[in-house]
Protein backbone atom coordinates (compact mmCIF):
# COMPACT_ATOMS: atom_id res chain seq x y z
CA UNK A 1 0.00 0.00 0.00
CA UNK A 2 2.87 2.39 0.72
CA UNK A 3 4.24 1.77 -2.78
CA UNK A 4 0.84 2.55 -4.33
CA UNK A 5 0.57 5.73 -2.26
CA UNK A 6 4.04 6.80 -3.37
CA UNK A 7 3.21 6.13 -7.02
CA UNK A 8 -0.04 8.10 -6.71
CA UNK A 9 1.57 11.08 -4.98
CA UNK A 10 4.54 11.17 -7.35
CA UNK A 11 2.15 11.03 -10.29
CA UNK A 12 0.10 13.93 -8.90
CA UNK A 13 3.36 15.87 -8.45
CA UNK A 14 4.15 15.13 -12.09
CA UNK A 15 0.78 16.53 -13.17
CA UNK A 16 1.41 19.70 -11.14
CA UNK A 17 4.84 20.09 -12.77
CA UNK A 18 3.29 19.68 -16.22
CA UNK A 19 0.56 22.21 -15.41
CA UNK A 20 3.27 24.78 -14.59
CA UNK A 21 5.03 24.25 -17.92
CA UNK A 22 3.23 26.54 -20.43
CA UNK A 23 5.35 25.42 -23.39
CA UNK A 24 4.38 21.77 -23.06
CA UNK A 25 0.75 22.68 -22.39
CA UNK A 26 0.59 24.77 -25.55
CA UNK A 27 2.25 21.93 -27.49
CA UNK A 28 -0.33 19.42 -26.24
CA UNK A 29 -3.28 21.67 -27.04
CA UNK A 30 -1.94 22.59 -30.47
CA UNK A 31 -1.08 18.99 -31.43
CA UNK A 32 -4.58 17.72 -30.71
CA UNK A 33 -6.55 20.70 -32.04
CA UNK A 34 -5.05 23.06 -34.62
CA UNK A 35 -2.62 20.48 -36.01
CA UNK A 36 -5.46 18.01 -36.60
CA UNK A 37 -7.62 20.63 -38.33
CA UNK A 38 -4.70 21.98 -40.40
CA UNK A 39 -3.69 18.54 -41.67
CA UNK A 40 -7.27 17.40 -42.35
CA UNK A 41 -8.30 20.57 -44.19
CA UNK A 42 -4.95 21.67 -45.63
CA UNK A 43 -3.38 18.49 -47.01
CA UNK A 44 -4.95 17.60 -50.35
CA UNK A 45 -4.43 14.03 -51.52
CA UNK A 46 -7.31 14.09 -53.99
CA UNK A 47 -7.16 15.66 -57.43
CA UNK A 48 -8.68 19.14 -57.20
CA UNK A 49 -8.63 21.86 -59.87
CA UNK A 50 -5.53 20.52 -61.60
CA UNK A 51 -4.35 22.74 -64.45
CA UNK A 52 -4.33 20.99 -67.84
CA UNK A 53 -3.55 22.19 -71.36
CA UNK A 54 -4.05 20.49 -74.73
CA UNK A 55 -1.90 20.73 -77.85
CA UNK A 56 -4.35 19.91 -80.66
CA UNK A 57 -2.39 18.98 -83.78
CA UNK A 58 -5.31 16.98 -85.18
CA UNK A 59 -8.09 19.61 -85.28
CA UNK A 60 -10.74 16.92 -85.62
CA UNK A 61 -14.15 16.27 -84.10
CA UNK A 62 -12.66 13.79 -81.66
CA UNK A 63 -9.94 16.18 -80.50
CA UNK A 64 -12.59 18.85 -79.96
CA UNK A 65 -14.59 16.41 -77.81
CA UNK A 66 -11.49 15.58 -75.77
CA UNK A 67 -10.97 19.27 -75.00
CA UNK A 68 -14.37 19.46 -73.34
CA UNK A 69 -14.17 16.41 -71.05
CA UNK A 70 -11.82 17.86 -68.44
CA UNK A 71 -14.09 19.66 -66.00
CA UNK A 72 -14.17 20.78 -62.34
CA UNK A 73 -13.82 19.75 -59.59
CA UNK A 74 -10.96 17.47 -60.66
CA UNK A 75 -9.60 19.70 -63.44
CA UNK A 76 -9.72 23.29 -64.48
CA UNK A 77 -11.18 23.76 -67.98
CA UNK A 78 -8.53 22.67 -70.47
CA UNK A 79 -6.65 25.45 -72.28
CA UNK A 80 -5.55 25.14 -75.88
CA UNK A 81 -1.88 25.97 -76.48
CA UNK A 82 0.58 25.54 -79.32
CA UNK A 83 3.25 22.88 -79.55
CA UNK A 84 6.00 25.49 -79.27
CA UNK A 85 4.52 26.73 -75.96
CA UNK A 86 4.40 23.33 -74.24
CA UNK A 87 7.94 23.03 -72.84
CA UNK A 88 8.10 26.62 -71.60
CA UNK A 89 4.68 26.33 -69.94
CA UNK A 90 5.72 23.14 -68.14
CA UNK A 91 8.97 24.76 -67.01
CA UNK A 92 6.99 27.68 -65.55
CA UNK A 93 4.64 25.20 -63.82
CA UNK A 94 1.64 26.79 -65.55
CA UNK A 95 0.12 23.33 -66.02
CA UNK A 96 0.35 20.04 -64.20
CA UNK A 97 -0.60 18.14 -67.37
CA UNK A 98 -0.22 18.84 -71.08
CA UNK A 99 -1.91 16.44 -73.51
CA UNK A 100 -0.52 16.36 -77.07
CA UNK A 101 -2.98 15.05 -79.68
CA UNK A 102 -0.91 14.12 -82.77
CA UNK A 103 -1.88 14.92 -86.39
CA UNK A 104 -4.34 12.52 -88.06
CA UNK A 105 -5.23 11.02 -84.69
CA UNK A 106 -8.94 10.55 -85.51
CA UNK A 107 -8.24 9.22 -89.01
CA UNK A 108 -5.73 6.67 -87.78
CA UNK A 109 -8.12 5.59 -85.04
CA UNK A 110 -11.00 5.10 -87.48
CA UNK A 111 -8.68 3.13 -89.81
CA UNK A 112 -7.94 0.64 -87.06
CA UNK A 113 -4.42 1.83 -86.41
CA UNK A 114 -3.10 2.46 -82.87
CA UNK A 115 -2.15 6.14 -82.66
CA UNK A 116 -0.40 7.37 -79.51
CA UNK A 117 -1.42 10.30 -77.32
CA UNK A 118 1.40 11.97 -75.41
CA UNK A 119 0.68 13.09 -71.84
CA UNK A 120 3.32 15.33 -70.28
CA UNK A 121 3.17 15.36 -66.47
CA UNK A 122 4.78 17.65 -63.92
CA UNK A 123 5.86 14.92 -61.50
CA UNK A 124 7.30 17.33 -58.91
CA UNK A 125 3.77 17.31 -57.44
CA UNK A 126 3.89 13.55 -56.89
CA UNK A 127 0.38 12.97 -55.53
CA UNK A 128 -1.29 15.11 -58.18
CA UNK A 129 0.82 13.49 -60.91
CA UNK A 130 -0.04 9.93 -59.93
CA UNK A 131 -3.74 10.47 -59.29
CA UNK A 132 -4.20 12.81 -62.25
CA UNK A 133 -2.54 10.44 -64.71
CA UNK A 134 -4.93 7.68 -63.69
CA UNK A 135 -7.95 10.00 -64.05
CA UNK A 136 -6.85 11.26 -67.47
CA UNK A 137 -6.22 7.76 -68.76
CA UNK A 138 -9.70 6.62 -67.73
CA UNK A 139 -11.35 9.74 -69.16
CA UNK A 140 -9.61 9.35 -72.52
CA UNK A 141 -10.35 5.63 -72.75
CA UNK A 142 -14.04 6.24 -72.04
CA UNK A 143 -14.28 9.14 -74.50
CA UNK A 144 -12.51 7.29 -77.32
CA UNK A 145 -14.61 4.15 -76.75
CA UNK A 146 -17.79 6.25 -76.83
CA UNK A 147 -16.66 7.97 -80.07
CA UNK A 148 -15.88 4.67 -81.80
CA UNK A 149 -19.20 3.10 -80.76
CA UNK A 150 -21.35 5.82 -82.35
CA UNK A 151 -24.25 4.36 -84.31
CA UNK A 152 -23.49 0.81 -83.17
CA UNK A 153 -26.07 -1.08 -81.09
CA UNK A 154 -25.10 -1.13 -77.44
CA UNK A 155 -24.14 -4.60 -76.30
CA UNK A 156 -24.78 -5.54 -72.71
CA UNK A 157 -21.85 -7.18 -70.97
CA UNK A 158 -22.47 -10.57 -69.35
CA UNK A 159 -21.19 -9.23 -66.02
CA UNK A 160 -20.77 -5.83 -64.44
CA UNK A 161 -18.67 -4.47 -61.61
CA UNK A 162 -20.30 -2.58 -58.75
CA UNK A 163 -17.86 -0.72 -56.48
CA UNK A 164 -18.81 0.02 -52.88
CA UNK A 165 -16.42 1.96 -50.63
CA UNK A 166 -16.83 1.01 -46.99
CA UNK A 167 -16.06 3.20 -43.96
CA UNK A 168 -15.39 6.22 -46.22
CA UNK A 169 -18.00 6.03 -49.01
CA UNK A 170 -17.14 9.38 -50.62
CA UNK A 171 -13.38 8.79 -50.31
CA UNK A 172 -12.80 12.02 -48.38
CA UNK A 173 -9.10 12.32 -47.56
CA UNK A 174 -9.77 14.41 -44.44
CA UNK A 175 -11.62 11.47 -42.86
CA UNK A 176 -8.36 9.54 -43.03
CA UNK A 177 -5.89 12.36 -42.35
CA UNK A 178 -7.59 13.67 -39.20
CA UNK A 179 -7.47 10.32 -37.41
CA UNK A 180 -3.92 9.61 -38.62
CA UNK A 181 -2.83 12.97 -37.18
CA UNK A 182 -4.34 12.09 -33.78
CA UNK A 183 -2.52 8.74 -33.83
CA UNK A 184 0.75 10.44 -34.76
CA UNK A 185 0.37 13.06 -32.03
CA UNK A 186 -0.07 10.30 -29.46
CA UNK A 187 3.28 8.78 -30.47
CA UNK A 188 5.23 12.04 -30.65
CA UNK A 189 3.93 13.62 -27.45
CA UNK A 190 4.31 10.40 -25.45
CA UNK A 191 8.05 10.38 -26.13
CA UNK A 192 8.41 14.13 -25.54
CA UNK A 193 6.42 14.38 -22.29
CA UNK A 194 7.91 11.36 -20.55
CA UNK A 195 11.46 12.28 -21.52
CA UNK A 196 10.97 15.94 -20.66
CA UNK A 197 9.70 14.90 -17.23
CA UNK A 198 13.05 13.30 -16.35
CA UNK A 199 15.11 16.08 -17.94
CA UNK A 200 13.03 18.67 -16.08
CA UNK A 201 13.81 16.98 -12.74
CA UNK A 202 17.51 17.06 -13.55
CA UNK A 203 17.60 20.67 -14.80
CA UNK A 204 15.51 22.02 -11.89
CA UNK A 205 17.53 20.13 -9.32
CA UNK A 206 14.52 18.25 -7.92
CA UNK A 207 16.12 14.89 -8.70
CA UNK A 208 18.18 15.32 -5.53
CA UNK A 209 14.97 15.78 -3.54
CA UNK A 210 13.67 12.47 -4.85
CA UNK A 211 16.89 10.71 -3.90
CA UNK A 212 16.50 11.58 -0.20
CA UNK A 213 12.85 10.51 -0.15
CA UNK A 214 11.82 6.94 0.76
CA UNK A 215 10.90 6.11 -2.86
CA UNK A 216 12.43 3.69 -5.33
CA UNK A 217 13.35 4.23 -9.00
CA UNK A 218 10.56 1.81 -9.89
CA UNK A 219 7.97 3.99 -8.13
CA UNK A 220 9.31 7.15 -9.76
CA UNK A 221 9.18 5.58 -13.22
CA UNK A 222 5.68 4.16 -12.82
CA UNK A 223 4.46 7.54 -11.57
CA UNK A 224 5.87 9.31 -14.62
CA UNK A 225 4.39 6.69 -16.96
CA UNK A 226 0.85 6.86 -15.58
CA UNK A 227 0.79 10.64 -15.17
CA UNK A 228 2.02 11.48 -18.67
CA UNK A 229 0.04 8.61 -20.17
CA UNK A 230 -3.13 9.90 -18.54
CA UNK A 231 -2.63 13.35 -20.07
CA UNK A 232 -2.10 11.94 -23.58
CA UNK A 233 -5.06 9.54 -23.38
CA UNK A 234 -7.36 12.32 -22.15
CA UNK A 235 -6.11 14.72 -24.83
CA UNK A 236 -6.53 12.16 -27.65
CA UNK A 237 -10.06 11.22 -26.54
CA UNK A 238 -11.08 14.88 -26.30
CA UNK A 239 -9.53 15.49 -29.73
CA UNK A 240 -11.59 12.69 -31.27
CA UNK A 241 -14.81 13.89 -29.64
CA UNK A 242 -14.45 17.68 -29.92
CA UNK A 243 -12.20 18.21 -32.94
CA UNK A 244 -12.62 15.19 -35.24
CA UNK A 245 -16.32 14.49 -34.61
CA UNK A 246 -17.37 17.96 -33.44
CA UNK A 247 -15.46 20.63 -35.38
CA UNK A 248 -14.65 18.60 -38.52
CA UNK A 249 -17.86 16.55 -38.56
CA UNK A 250 -16.01 13.30 -39.29
CA UNK A 251 -17.83 10.17 -38.10
CA UNK A 252 -15.92 7.80 -35.82
CA UNK A 253 -17.81 4.49 -35.96
CA UNK A 254 -15.62 2.72 -33.42
CA UNK A 255 -15.69 2.68 -29.64
CA UNK A 256 -13.82 5.57 -28.04
CA UNK A 257 -13.57 3.55 -24.82
CA UNK A 258 -11.76 0.67 -26.57
CA UNK A 259 -9.46 3.17 -28.26
CA UNK A 260 -8.65 4.75 -24.88
CA UNK A 261 -7.88 1.33 -23.41
CA UNK A 262 -5.55 0.45 -26.28
CA UNK A 263 -3.92 3.89 -26.15
CA UNK A 264 -3.19 3.37 -22.45
CA UNK A 265 -1.44 0.08 -23.21
CA UNK A 266 0.51 1.72 -26.03
CA UNK A 267 1.52 4.66 -23.85
CA UNK A 268 2.98 2.24 -21.31
CA UNK A 269 5.56 1.22 -23.92
CA UNK A 270 6.20 4.58 -25.58
CA UNK A 271 6.55 6.57 -22.36
CA UNK A 272 9.03 3.94 -21.17
CA UNK A 273 10.95 4.52 -24.38
CA UNK A 274 10.93 8.27 -23.73
CA UNK A 275 12.27 7.80 -20.20
CA UNK A 276 15.02 5.51 -21.52
CA UNK A 277 16.07 8.19 -24.04
CA UNK A 278 16.10 10.82 -21.28
CA UNK A 279 18.58 8.72 -19.30
CA UNK A 280 20.98 8.89 -22.25
CA UNK A 281 20.63 12.64 -22.85
CA UNK A 282 21.65 15.12 -20.15
CA UNK A 283 19.91 18.28 -21.40
CA UNK A 284 16.68 19.08 -23.19
CA UNK A 285 18.39 20.03 -26.50
CA UNK A 286 20.26 16.71 -26.47
CA UNK A 287 17.03 14.87 -25.72
CA UNK A 288 15.28 16.66 -28.59
CA UNK A 289 18.01 15.72 -31.07
CA UNK A 290 17.89 12.12 -29.85
CA UNK A 291 14.10 11.84 -29.81
CA UNK A 292 13.41 13.35 -33.25
CA UNK A 293 14.77 10.45 -35.35
CA UNK A 294 13.15 7.96 -32.96
CA UNK A 295 9.57 9.21 -33.18
CA UNK A 296 9.89 10.14 -36.86
CA UNK A 297 10.89 6.54 -37.59
CA UNK A 298 8.08 5.18 -35.42
CA UNK A 299 5.54 7.48 -37.11
CA UNK A 300 6.64 7.13 -40.73
CA UNK A 301 7.13 3.34 -40.65
CA UNK A 302 4.13 2.44 -38.49
CA UNK A 303 1.86 1.69 -41.46
CA UNK A 304 -0.23 4.84 -41.12
CA UNK A 305 1.51 6.79 -43.89
CA UNK A 306 2.52 3.92 -46.18
CA UNK A 307 1.28 0.30 -46.02
CA UNK A 308 3.64 -2.19 -44.40
CA UNK A 309 3.24 -4.51 -47.39
CA UNK A 310 4.97 -1.92 -49.60
CA UNK A 311 8.12 -1.92 -47.45
CA UNK A 312 11.14 -4.17 -48.05
CA UNK A 313 10.75 -7.52 -46.32
CA UNK A 314 13.56 -7.01 -43.73
CA UNK A 315 12.11 -3.62 -42.74
CA UNK A 316 8.60 -5.08 -42.68
CA UNK A 317 9.75 -7.83 -40.31
CA UNK A 318 11.67 -5.39 -38.08
CA UNK A 319 8.68 -3.04 -37.71
CA UNK A 320 6.58 -5.90 -36.31
CA UNK A 321 8.57 -5.34 -33.10
CA UNK A 322 7.59 -1.66 -32.96
CA UNK A 323 4.68 -0.75 -30.67
CA UNK A 324 3.72 2.05 -33.09
CA UNK A 325 2.99 -0.53 -35.81
CA UNK A 326 0.59 -2.46 -33.60
CA UNK A 327 -1.02 0.72 -32.27
CA UNK A 328 -1.64 2.03 -35.79
CA UNK A 329 -3.27 -1.25 -36.82
CA UNK A 330 -5.27 -1.26 -33.58
CA UNK A 331 -6.43 2.36 -33.93
CA UNK A 332 -7.39 1.98 -37.59
CA UNK A 333 -9.36 -1.19 -36.85
CA UNK A 334 -11.23 0.44 -33.95
CA UNK A 335 -11.77 3.98 -35.28
CA UNK A 336 -12.29 3.21 -38.98
CA UNK A 337 -13.96 -0.20 -38.95
CA UNK A 338 -15.58 -0.30 -35.53
CA UNK A 339 -13.69 -3.44 -34.46
CA UNK A 340 -14.18 -4.77 -30.95
CA UNK A 341 -11.88 -6.41 -28.42
CA UNK A 342 -12.16 -9.91 -29.98
CA UNK A 343 -10.52 -8.51 -33.12
CA UNK A 344 -7.86 -6.18 -31.70
CA UNK A 345 -6.70 -8.03 -28.58
CA UNK A 346 -3.61 -9.50 -30.35
CA UNK A 347 -2.35 -5.97 -31.06
CA UNK A 348 -2.96 -4.97 -27.44
CA UNK A 349 -1.10 -8.05 -26.23
CA UNK A 350 1.83 -7.27 -28.55
CA UNK A 351 1.96 -3.66 -27.31
CA UNK A 352 1.94 -4.85 -23.70
CA UNK A 353 4.78 -7.34 -24.34
CA UNK A 354 6.95 -4.80 -26.16
CA UNK A 355 6.15 -2.25 -23.46
CA UNK A 356 7.33 -4.64 -20.75
CA UNK A 357 10.69 -4.98 -22.53
CA UNK A 358 11.00 -1.20 -22.95
CA UNK A 359 10.05 -0.63 -19.31
CA UNK A 360 12.65 -3.14 -18.09
CA UNK A 361 15.43 -1.52 -20.14
CA UNK A 362 14.32 1.97 -19.08
CA UNK A 363 14.23 0.95 -15.41
CA UNK A 364 17.79 -0.40 -15.58
CA UNK A 365 18.99 2.80 -17.22
CA UNK A 366 17.03 4.94 -14.76
CA UNK A 367 18.55 3.16 -11.76
CA UNK A 368 22.03 3.69 -13.19
CA UNK A 369 21.27 7.39 -13.68
CA UNK A 370 19.95 7.72 -10.12
CA UNK A 371 23.03 5.95 -8.72
CA UNK A 372 25.32 8.25 -10.69
CA UNK A 373 23.48 11.30 -9.33
CA UNK A 374 24.02 10.09 -5.79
Amino acid sequence: MRMLRNILRLGVKELYSLARDPVLLVLIVYSFTMAVVAVARGVQTELHNAAIAIVDEDRSALSARIQGVFLPPHFKPARLIGLDEMDAAMDRRDYSFVLDIPPDFQRDLMAGRRPVLQLNVDATAMTTAGTGTTYIRRILQAEIADFLSRGEPETELPARIVTRARFNPNLHAEWFLAVVQVIGSVTILSVILSGAAVIREREHGTIEHLLVMPVTPFEIMVAKVWANGLVIVAASVLSLLLVVKGALGIPVPGSIAIFALGAAVYLFSVTSLGIMLSTIATTMPQFGLLAIPVFVTLYMLSGGIAPLEAMPEPLHTMMRFSPATHFTSFAQAVLYRGAGLPVVWPHMLAMAGIGAVFFAFALVRFRITMSATR
